[in-house]
Formats: C-alpha cells, sequence, structure tokens
C-alpha cells in the first residue's frame, strides 16, 4: 500500500510540476512575443523619426479618425498622461513633421482639434501593412476554441498586470 501511496504522489506532483511548467512556457512566450513587439515598434519609430509618444498620438488620431471622432489637445494630454505643455510640444512637433493638423473647433472659436493626416495615414499604412497582413495570416486559421482560450489568457494577464500593488512605507522615511 505505501508502494501506491507513493506512486499516487509522484503523479500528482508531476501533474503539478507539468501545470506549471506549461504555465512558465505560455509566460515566456509572451515575454518572447512583447520584446519583439518592442522592438518593432522601435524600427516604426525610427523609420517614421518619432518618438514613442508620437508615435501613440498618431496611432490614437488615426484610431479617433476612423470611428469619426475628433480629438482634442487635453483628451490627448489625458491619453498620454502628460503635462498639458508636453502635449503642445509633441503636437507641434507633429505638425511640423506634417502628419498632423490642428483644426478650429465648429462651434468654440477658443478650441481646436488635432487631426492625422492623409499622408501620416498613408505612411502608417506603408510602414505598418504587411507586418499586419503577417499577424492576421498568423491567426485567422485558429479555431473558436483556440481563440477564445487566447483571448481569455489575454484578459487574464492584463488584469494581473492592470492591479496596482501598494509599496510598502519605509519606517525610516516615515520618522
Amino acid at each position: 500500500m505505501e508502494n501506491g501511496s507513493e506512486s499516487s504522489r509522484y503523479w500528482y506532483g508531476a501533474g503539478e510540476e507539468d501545470r506549471r511548467r506549461r504555465a512558465v512556457d505560455v509566460l515566456q512566450a509572451f515575454r518572447v512575443y512583447r520584446a519583439a513587439e518592442v522592438a518593432m515598434r522601435r524600427r516604426t519609430r525610427d523609420s517614421m523619426s518619432m518618438g514613442e509618444n508620437e508615435l501613440l498620438v498618431l496611432r490614437y488620431l488615426l484610431r479617433a479618425a476612423g470611428q469619426k471622432r475628433q480629438v482634442s489637445p487635453s483628451e490627448l494630454t489625458r491619453y498620454l498622461g502628460v503635462s498639458t505643455a508636453s502635449t503642445t510640444a509633441i503636437v507641434d512637433r507633429l505638425e511640423k513633421s506634417g502628419h498632423v493638423v490642428r483644426v478650429p473647433h465648429p462651434t468654440d472659436r477658443r478650441s481646436i482639434f488635432i487631426v492625422a493626416t492623409e499622408a501620416s495615414d498613408d505612411e502608417v499604412r506603408a510602414t505598418l501593412g504587411s507586418m499586419h497582413s503577417r499577424m492576421m495570416a498568423a491567426v485567422v486559421d485558429m479555431t473558436p476554441e483556440e481563440s477564445a482560450a487566447v483571448i481569455a489568457c489575454l484578459g487574464r494577464l492584463q488584469d494581473a498586470v492592470d492591479q496596482v500593488d501598494p509599496h510598502p512605507v519605509d519606517s525610516e522615511l516615515a520618522h
């Protein structure tokens, strides 16, 4: 009987070990993907001669245009989490490079909207179009079950990283 107990524990232990190994493998695959995505974003910024925030603003504006939505500078400030002065500097650089224009608000003479130019939309499509096609080809043939599993996993990971852990108060600094 003791051998049976040992045998059972061995199998349960192996199952737990296998579960943890699969979890580590999944997390490692996401890390490798994330590193590849970060490198792709860097190459994109370099090829378009933009900083990270400029590219974020441009993508945000293009998405808003696709939704037929106008974007104010204050909305960009909230989106980026930067100061209004930083937003102004970013918009100035994008305007100077021909990627955005400032357009007057139709009813409030004191307000403006920031709009991505057609040329910037074309540039982003030319720069990222083939990569988006390759990404679509990589996932288009997934089964409904595979798609649901990936979406659920990404949602759980997003929840895990979106939670802010409280920082312990350093007792020496508190005194």
